[in-house]
């Protein structure tokens, strides 16, 4: 009887992945490490239909034909805005290219997946949002993964119903020569604030070596702290946050794990743990199984690309009626990143 139901549970668990197909074609524009490594493996996974692969190489064009002979490859970006059949097109190219790409995709009226930075200035950013106004695309997002993240969205829901007193955020990396850490790596970490705590204010910033930074910021409800830095090791790579509410404290780790720990009680504002022994209780709220080599414990699906790449085809098919990371969402983002270029 048991069996009997555990079978029938993982037929049905396959037959509604089987069922979950996608009627449009798509494009991806670029194949480099990043896109290899966490899009096109969750892409592969959900069976979209890609019809063309776009590369500035006609070499690697070649190349791509002979591993992926299923799919077109092509050094024109024309040959996939004429092709009526796309209906999306993913960008993870260069950079500094991405600007250009997002505008004449935007301009063929197509659905645009853009990984970050989407542009290079708020100027630029307000250029995408006035183009998809003007030319129609139906959806305009922007790839930070983080958003997505289950940790990061358990996080966000409870945070909604504390009051909250202050947070502690430390991004912590190895030295960055090959592009912009601004733009390329804190744009993680500052977007983050911005869609837990709202728009936020420069009180203080102090750069305290090349391209690592001490901030503080104020929020409509929050006051928090950053440090934003290239000065550590790529070996031992830190993103963490705490968040400091009236009934605790939440402790976010890589987008593994999530605690949160209660404040103890007090009596007449004297701290009970000061009178008589304390248990320390730290509830779980997330944390990634490392054991059991399943979708939800991959990297890819903790760090919210998974779920990133799944709502923008499903906002495509018209499964879905909003993205987290339109272009008019990260504004904010960029204005704060604007006034840290300028300071």
């Amino acid at each position: 009887m048991i069996q009997s139901v555990i079978n029938r549970y993982k037929r049905m668990r396959t037959e509604r992945f089987l069922r979950q197909t996608y009627q449009y074609q798509y494009a991806f524009v670029g194949m480099g490490q990043h896109s290899l490594t966490n899009l096109y493996p969750v892409l592969h996974y959900l069976g979209i239909p890609l019809k063309y692969i776009c590369v500035t190489s006609e070499r690697k064009a070649r190349l791509i034909e002979r591993k992926f002979p299923q799919v077109k490859a092509t050094s024109s970006l024309d040959t996939i805005l004429n092709d009526d059949e796309v209906k999306g097109v993913f960008v993870s190219a260069s950079p500094s290219a991405h600007f250009l790409i997002a505008s004449q995709i935007l301009k063929s009226g197509k659905s645009l997946f853009i990984e970050k930075p989407p542009c290079q200035s708020l100027q630029e950013l307000e250029t995408l949002i006035d183009m998809q106004r003007l030319y129609g695309s139906p959806v305009a997002m922007v790839g930070l993964q983080k958003r997505y993240a289950l940790a990061v969205q358990i996080l966000r829901k409870r945070l909604r119903k504390e009051h909250l007193v202050s947070y502690d955020l430390h991004y912590l990396t190895g030295n960055y020569p090959e592009g912009d850490a601004l733009l390329d790596l804190y744009i993680h970490p500052l977007d983050l604030v911005c869609l837990l705590f709202g728009e936020p204010e420069i009180i203080a910033c102090q750069q305290v070596a090349p391209a690592s930074y001490i901030l503080m910021l104020r929020h409509p409800h929050i006051v928090g702290t950053l440090e934003l830095s290239t000065s550590y090791a790529w070996t031992s790579a830190e993103e963490s946050l705490k968040v400091c509410t009236s009934n605790g404290i939440y402790r976010l780790s890589q987008m593994e794990e999530l605690t949160f720990e209660p404040k103890p009680s007090t009596i007449l504002s004297i701290p009970t743990e000061k009178v008589r022994p304390h248990n320390k209780t730290v509830e779980y709220l997330y944390t990634r199984n490392n054991f059991a080599p399943i979708l939800e414990n991959n990297q890819i699906h903790s760090q919210g690309y998974f779920n990133e790449l799944s709502a923008f085809v499903e906002s495509v098919g018209g499964k879905a009626d909003k993205v987290l990371t339109d272009l008019l969402s990260v504004r904010d983002t960029y204005q704060l990143l604007s006034t840290l270029k300028n300071k």
